[in-house]
């Protein structure tokens, strides 16, 4: 789902610009403020490539564990992630933002090691349509889902882990380059995986954050107003996602365990 990989199919999140702020906190470090906006902007303007991605949000990382801000939060997945305007995640968190555009579940698997040396508060993953255009099964994409809690867990004891739930595309209305790829995907399917995910988020003792009713029409289909091309979201989209991160932390996260 990206044009940094090597693939001739379409990359969902592969159309939009890139975030400039990935990670905000109030202590002061190279990786934040102008150097670190004109990093992200080389990043954007050179298109580079995953591998450079990934060296990036290693230094974000390493930032991250250096500065210890209160309260970090991680957040992981796809461009979904990545794109996330950072000034619409919920202030009373510190967020590094582990996204990259394209990335499957196996992929995202590999690159866990990147914010090994933070200590997060909780961490957010959102991982799978990239899998589903690709073709990858059902049982794939849960076996990794199952491998990527049991690795954060290990690494991160004392960290919340919440499972997002995939969100659903706009079919037909879809205006997006790999339209035809989602066509073939059913919003049943997306539905049925994330009941399962669900059931693996119990199952494994992490928290499960059911995005998709938030983001459905009447007939299932990710609504038109949420959306820039029927695949990834716009503002109003991210404004949503956003108030029910700070929901969901208030009544689960937050409660007494």
């Amino acid at each position: 789902m990206s044009d940094y990989k090597l693939s001739e199919e379409p990359q969902a999140n592969a159309t939009i610009n890139y975030a400039t702020d990935r990670i905000r906190t109030n202590r002061p470090s190279p990786l934040f403020g102008e150097a670190r906006k004109e990093l992200l902007a080389i990043g954007r303007n050179h298109r580079w490539t995953y591998e450079q991605w990934v060296e990036q949000l290693q230094r974000e990382a390493i930032a991250a564990a250096k500065n210890r801000p209160n309260r970090l939060t991680v957040m992981v997945g796809d461009s979904l992630s990545l794109w996330f305007p950072s000034q619409l995640l919920p202030r009373d968190r510190t967020w590094l933002n582990q996204g990259i555009s394209g990335e499957t579940s196996s992929g995202l698997l590999k690159r866990l090691y990147l914010f090994d040396s933070t200590r997060p508060e909780t961490i957010f993953v959102m991982i799978g349509i990239n899998d589903l255009i690709h073709g990858e099964s059902d049982w794939a994409i849960l076996a990794n889902q199952r491998r990527i809690i049991n690795q954060l867990r290990y690494i991160h004891p004392g960290s919340q882990i919440v499972i997002q739930s995939i969100l659903p595309h706009s079919g037909e209305a879809a205006i997006w380059e790999g339209r035809d790829y989602l066509l073939q995907l059913p919003n049943s399917r997306i539905r049925r995986i994330n009941r399962s995910l669900k059931a693996l988020a119990d199952d494994e003792g992490a928290f499960f954050l059911n995005l998709h009713p938030l983001f459905t029409d009447s007939q299932g289909f990710l609504r038109g107003d949420l959306s820039t091309d029927g695949l990834h979201l716009n503002e109003n989209g991210y404004q949503i996602w956003s108030t029910a991160i700070q929901m969901y932390s208030k009544m689960r996260l937050e409660e007494p365990q």
